[in-house]
């Protein structure tokens, strides 16, 4: 497969992508089984495998892994209001208090997940931490994460591709095998429909395959980018929130 794509233009994939699905839910709000809500939503699964990708892809280059991991915590913490605002869930200010009304599964956003997936990440990379502490680690970061949007997966997928760089049949695999078992689960726990539905992730691999290791060729455009891929997931499901609440 020709490597034609810089990390720009697939973070912009994965952002038409998302904003697609986004709208799916608030134009047809549940679990709605018609054609187009499907297709869209169908869509919107492209984002979360290329946002675990280029976690990874970013712990690799980045020249400060501290401060990478603080910014992702950080838009976590902002990301986690405008997820739950956004939410059908939504009643009000307490809502956005975890558990408050009973709900176990999606008490927060993907951005939750997927920090503490870079932080799954640097454990399983430390040459400090001894192996069966790394487990127990690991599966204490699956606790946390687990009410969390696509759960403890993102967080394993993160992990899975980072330790497999290099190898992308490898990393694929891996990212199919945790998100086949969200799958089931969400099968028999929510939705057998949209169960079946997150297996739709496999339409990201060939968008990653085109990946060429190139950020773009323009350093400014590279910094909004840059940025654009924090912002724009808080910002437009702000947005989509203030919509339902006006009507």
């Amino acid at each position: 497969m020709r490597k034609i794509l810089d990390s720009n233009k697939i973070k912009m994939i994965a952002i038409v992508a998302m904003t697609i699905d986004h709208i799916a839910w608030l134009v047809f709000p549940g679990y709605d089984n018609g054609l187009v809500p499907i297709v869209m939503h169908i869509i919107g699964r492209i984002t979360c495998p290329i946002m675990c990708y280029f976690i990874a892809e970013g712990y690799h280059y980045t020249k400060n892994v501290n401060k990478y991991t603080m910014r992702l915590f950080a838009f976590s913490f902002i990301s986690h209001f405008a997820y739950i605002f956004a939410s059908s869930s939504y009643i009000d200010w307490k809502s956005f208090i975890p558990f408050y009304y009973g709900d176990v599964f999606n008490q927060t956003s993907v951005m939750w997940p997927l920090a503490w997936g870079l932080v799954m990440l640097r454990i399983a990379n430390s040459k400090k931490i001894k192996l069966n502490i790394k487990f127990l680690l690991i599966i204490l970061i699956c606790f946390i994460t687990f009410p969390s949007n696509w759960s403890c997966i993102a967080s394993l997928c993160i992990m899975a591709i980072g330790t497999n760089r290099g190898n992308i049949k490898k990393q694929m695999l891996w990212m199919i095998f945790y998100v086949a078992i969200y799958s089931v689960v969400y099968f028999f726990v929510l939705d057998k429909l949209y169960g079946i539905i997150q297996m739709a992730v496999i339409l990201a691999i060939p968008v990653i395959m085109m990946y060429n290791g190139q950020r773009g060729n323009n350093q400014r455009i590279n910094k909004i980018v840059k940025w654009l891929f924090y912002v724009y997931y808080p910002l437009h499901l702000s947005i989509i929130g203030y919509i339902q609440f006006v009507q």
